[in-house]
């Protein structure tokens, strides 16, 4: 399966990396609703341990409410996901493309708004500390 996504690798560790997504995703309006460790729920649940992977659930309330109020089914769209991939001293962050997951007309201002922000999120990130 291929997942359409905006992404950056950044020279840093993942707890670094995260701290700096969030502060990003801050200045676009987003904050993180959710925090899922995968990696620890893996090795808790399953005894299987890997490298670090989290799942950021970030939301704009300004957009969810514009496309709720568009679709009430996009709340199933919501939050968007933000992976941070652990890859030695590197962190790979991927956020799902809200253009390829509202692909109604009628949401198509509000898709291409969210991943302009999401997009500019990313790209302040500075490639390491």
């Amino acid at each position: 399966m291929t997942v359409r996504s905006i992404d950056k690798v950044v020279h840093r560790p993942v707890d670094q990396a995260e701290s700096a997504v969030r502060v990003a995703l801050a200045a676009q309006g987003f904050g993180v609703l959710t925090e899922i460790d995968v990696a620890a729920t893996f090795e808790a649940k399953l005894g299987v341990s890997g490298p670090p992977l989290k799942i950021l659930g970030a939301c704009n309330p300004a957009l969810a409410h514009r496309a709720m109020e568009i679709d009430p089914s996009s709340a199933l769209l919501l939050p968007c996901n933000v992976v941070l991939r652990g890859q030695g001293e590197a962190t790979e962050i991927s956020i799902a493309d809200p253009r390829a997951l509202m692909d109604d007309p009628a949401l198509e201002e509000l898709a291409e708004d969210a991943a302009a922000r999401l997009t500019a999120a990313l790209e302040s990130l500075p490639d390491s500390e």
